[in-house]
Parts: structure tokens; sequence; C-alpha cells
């Protein structure tokens, strides 16, 4: 029987995908995705039949995707990052548990590196206490939501990262997350911008809370917010995970 997987190819760079997805890709034989993540993994895409679409055009390519697989063909839609975090998973998964039962295909969901480890990785350890993940993008949720789920996580205190932090047509949302945070957290609280994770052009920033919304930040951008416990040494934003360092011994509370 054909098989739909729904796969995550990491931040860009093919030697960030898991040898998992990889296999899942080169066993394909349709793939599917946003134009620009097939651009990415372009060279292990010889030979197979391409459903690329523009921004918007989701759950036409999901559909197309399903109808390839009904056919009997091997098929993969590919996110960016993971495919369960903001990816095609959910929609995948939704459309072939809405077809009667024995017709539905068979269908996987191979995880990726998610967009906000490659950043952490990059800006050095700040997610190493709890910490909530919120997109600004307002295409499906309403930013009334999204303000609610900012304010809560700055009274938690949680570390925060933004996902679709800035476009052409939201210039003034990421102003709004500051004055929010802004009452619950020092004006010098770390925050780090990455944007190009992993990809050609990668560039990483730490500035503050108080001066973050000055620098570049665009779609291809991930905000890291510390907490209040997170600081930055040497160029690396570090958040305390409750270790103890004593006369060299590492101590856990």
């Amino acid at each position: 029987m054909a098989k739909i997987s729904v796969v995550g190819i990491g931040p860009g760079a093919l030697d960030e995908m898991t040898p998992r997805a990889r296999r899942a890709i080169e066993s394909a034989e349709v793939v599917a995705g946003y134009n620009t993540y097939i651009k990415l993994i372009e060279k292990i895409l010889d030979g197979k039949k391409i459903i690329g679409r523009a921004m918007m055009q989701e759950v036409e390519r999901c559909q197309l995707a399903v109808e390839e697989t009904l056919a009997g063909r091997n098929v993969v839609v590919v996110s960016s990052g993971d495919s369960g975090v903001y990816g095609m998973a959910g929609l995948v998964v939704e459309m072939i548990l809405d077809l009667p039962e024995n017709k539905r295909p068979q269908f996987e969901i191979v995880a990726g590196v998610s967009a906000v480890n490659a950043a952490s990785a990059i800006l050095g350890a700040p997610l190493m206490n709890d910490f909530a993940v919120v997109s600004l993008s307002d295409l499906m949720t309403p930013w009334e939501i999204i303000c609610k789920r900012i304010r809560a996580a700055a009274e938690g205190d949680f570390v925060i990262a933004l996902y679709n932090p800035k476009s052409k047509r939201r210039i003034t949302q990421l102003d709004e997350v500051q004055k929010i945070l802004l009452e619950f957290r020092d004006k010098n609280t770390p925050v780090g911008i990455v944007t190009n994770a992993g990809r050609d052009g990668e560039t990483k920033i730490i500035s503050t809370l108080e001066n973050f919304t000055r620098e570049e930040v665009n779609m291809f951008s991930l905000v890291l917010i510390g907490n209040s416990q997170t600081f930055v040494k040497a160029g690396f934003m570090i958040t305390p995970r409750g270790y103890k360092i004593d006369g060299g011994k590492i101590l856990c509370d």
C-alpha cells in the first residue's frame, strides 16, 4: 500500500536533516511542499514528481499530495523545521482521517529539528529551563489571542520564542509584544535574534528587550526572549537550569 509521509527537513542545510527524514524523501515518488523549502532540498529530488506551491496554498498542495497517495504513489509532504511545529502534519492527518476508514492510506509523521532548536544552539543555551513558543502570524489566530498568550508567558517568566515575528504586512506587532513584555521584565533582559538559521546568510544578534525591535527582523528570523534569570556571557545567551558550580564541582538543586 502506498504511504504518505509528512517530513520535517530541519532548518535548511542537508547535513541538519535527520537520517530518517532523508530516507523518507529519497524513497518517495512524489514530493510536495512550499517552493522555498523544495529549493532547499533540490539536490536529493532528482527523478521525483514535484508538487510545489507558493505561500497560502497549503490546503491545495496537501490535497494533491493525498490524491497522489490514493493513486498508489509514495508521497512526502515537506515542512521546514519540524513537521508538527507550525508545519503540515496537522492538515495532512486531518485530511486522511476525514476519509472513509477503508480508503485511508498509511501515513507517518517524521520529526525534524525545529527552528527554535536551531536558533537556540546558535545563541548558546537559552532554553535550559521552561519556555513557550508563540507565532506572531495572525492569519489563522486572532491578534487578541496572540497577545493574551504573550502576556501569560511573560507573567509566568517563561523564556519566549517568537516564530514569524515580522513581515512586510505585519510591521507593528513586534512593538506591541515588546510593550507587553516590558510590563513584566527588566529592559535589559537578553533577546537573541537568529535569521536564516542553518541556511546561507545566517546571522545572530544579541540585544536587549529595550532595544531589540531596532534590529533587522523578518519572516526568516526567530526571536528568543530570555526570562528573569537569562544572562549573556562572552556573546552567548544562557538560561540557568538550576545547577551550581562550586570549586569545579557541579551541584544540582
